[in-house]
């Protein structure tokens, strides 16, 4: 692996575990009262327009970042559209 692909890796991992707390705080207290739907919408169609721009350029680092945050991004959805 070179050290472009590693330092996209690394930047991938800060910024995608930068949105985890969130996560972790959406789950225990099952409230996103705080969030916008708004922002949480155009959040989520940005990563995946960047995990598709990663798939068409085969770059790993793109595609690992924004997979996992586009899961991150969709639990917090899931869990706003369930408490309402």
């Amino acid at each position: 692996m070179d050290t472009v692909t590693l330092l996209g890796l690394l930047a991938g991992t800060l910024t995608t575990l930068a949105f985890a707390p969130q996560v972790v705080r959406a789950w225990r207290t099952r409230s996103t009262a705080d969030l916008s739907l708004g922002m949480l919408v155009v959040l989520l169609s940005g990563v995946l327009l960047w995990l598709a721009y990663g798939v068409v350029r085969g770059d790993i680092a793109i595609i690992a970042a924004n997979g996992v945050t586009a899961v991150l991004v969709g639990l917090i959805l899931s869990i706003k559209k369930k408490s309402g």
